[in-house]
């Protein structure tokens, strides 16, 4: 009797510690989710574009080929850079209203 209820106890407080760690992480990645979403609104709201997946992606693309001019001006590619800047220009141009 003494051993039965000993180990329903041990369940129970290892059932409880399970449910808070479970709980903490659920909070945590809540967390984190609400940031991400309140980080892409005002960063769509900043810029005026949508906050549509699409526009985040095309935002991060226009930045790239931005990137990809400075670092053919850098190595004096200027065709190329020229080419990479208006591509990039004419994307974020085209999302950013």
């Amino acid at each position: 009797m003494y051993v039965e209820s000993f180990f329903e106890w041990l369940g129970q407080a290892f059932g409880a510690v399970i449910k808070f760690i479970i709980d903490t992480f659920g909070w945590f990645f809540n967390m984190l989710g609400h940031a991400g979403g309140n980080f892409v609104d005002g960063l769509a709201r900043t810029l005026g574009m949508d906050t549509s997946l699409i526009s985040i992606v095309a935002l991060i693309v226009g930045l790239l080929f931005l990137y990809s001019a400075v670092r053919a001006f850098m190595r004096a590619a200027i065709i190329s850079g020229i080419i990479w800047a208006v591509l990039g220009l004419w994307l974020l141009s085209w999302i950013v209203h």
